[in-house]
């Protein structure tokens, strides 16, 4: 009796466990793990990006953005101020000239010519 007992005892006690320790072991692990790992990756992505998106942004964006402005504003004003000031310059050395020669020359030439034509 005692043989057949431990016999029954060590299938029974065999085929419990496995079917409870299975069963057990599945939920528990699946849900803390689920938990911990939900957890530990929102914990860890939140602090990795954070300081990973703000060291990288604000070196990589200082950088492009520095490099851009610089080309851009580089080409833009070398090109607004060639045709702004080609413009700008021909017509006022165009008037300045026109007005300063025709009265210089109109003066000059009218003081010039009464002593001249004086003596």
């Amino acid at each position: 009796m005692s043989v057949y007992l431990s016999i029954y005892l060590s299938i029974y006690l065999s085929i419990y466990l496995s079917i409870y320790l299975s069963i057990y072991l599945s939920i528990y692990l699946s849900i803390y793990l689920s938990i911990y790992l939900f957890i530990y990756l929102l914990i860890y992505l939140s602090i990795y990006l954070s300081i990973y998106l703000s060291i990288y942004l604000s070196i990589y964006l200082s950088i492009y953005l520095s490099i851009y402005i610089y080309i851009y504003l580089s080409n833009y004003l070398s090109i607004y101020m060639s045709v702004y000031l080609s413009i700008y310059l021909s017509i006022y050395l165009s008037i300045y000239l026109s007005i300063y020669l025709s009265i210089y020359l109109s003066i000059y030439l009218s003081i010039y010519l009464s002593i001249y034509l004086s003596i």
